[in-house]
């Protein structure tokens, strides 16, 4: 009888032991859980953080054609651009600057024929959000003055327009972080609205532009 009663004592130790370490190992796991998960978020917003206070220096070169065919005729198109510009990040998200665009256009039409250089300086705000220490989507929206010399050909004759102007639009774009800040960006378009007044009581014109898809623009940026 005696080792029948020590045995029934000694029963619930070992059950109620074998809780404990169950309980023991669910702790550690979520311990574990909630330790990688900080040290993630810790790594985002360390990545977001990163370039705060820093100074952007980058460019974009674009090119856009296009050809329309219309039976009898084919008009052809193309646009070189190059876009500098300067900013200061203030915040992790957020950057500020300066920017100035050359541009040059041809229109062939045939016996038409229409060139254009122009020229763009105003200032843009950028909103940057990170999706991994690599990747990160932009968005620049930009705003200033521009001025524009176009020159109207037929055959070997020409006639000479010069305007001026400003512009408005928002440029979304893809970086790559290749190391320390240095990367490339990507854009295939964007929106935009200007208006240009041609000199000698000339027109008047103001244009809605949506090119998203139809242009690709490839840049390099540093942020110091």
């Amino acid at each position: 009888m005696p080792s029948k009663v020590f045995l029934k004592k000694n029963i619930k130790p070992l059950i109620h032991g074998t809780v404990v370490v169950k309980a023991n190992i669910n702790f550690k796991i979520k311990a574990q859980m909630k330790k990688m998960l900080v040290m993630a978020a810790l790594a985002i917003c360390s990545f977001a953080n990163a370039q705060k206070g820093t100074v952007l220096v980058g460019g974009n070169i674009s090119y856009s054609s296009e050809t329309r065919d219309f039976g009898n005729a084919e008009r052809k198109s193309n646009e070189f651009a190059f876009s500098p510009k300067v900013g200061y990040q203030f915040h992790e998200n957020w950057t500020v600057g300066g920017e100035f665009t050359v541009a040059s256009s041809k229109d062939d039409q045939g016996v038409n024929e229409y060139k254009t250089n122009s020229s763009k300086f105003g200032a843009f705000v950028r909103y940057t959000m990170p999706l991994s220490q690599t990747f990160s989507v932009f968005a620049d929206l930009g705003a200033g003055f521009q001025n524009q010399t176009e020159k109207d050909y037929v055959g070997s004759n020409y006639t000479k327009y010069k305007a001026d102007g400003m512009y408005i639009g928002v440029t979304p774009a893809l970086f790559i972080n290749m190391k320390n800040g240095f990367g490339l960006n990507f854009s295939i378009g964007g929106l935009g609205y200007e208006t240009l007044n041609y000199d000698n009581n000339g027109p008047d014109v103001s244009r809605f532009n949506f090119n998203f898809g139809k242009t690709a623009s490839i840049g390099i940026s540093k942020n110091f």
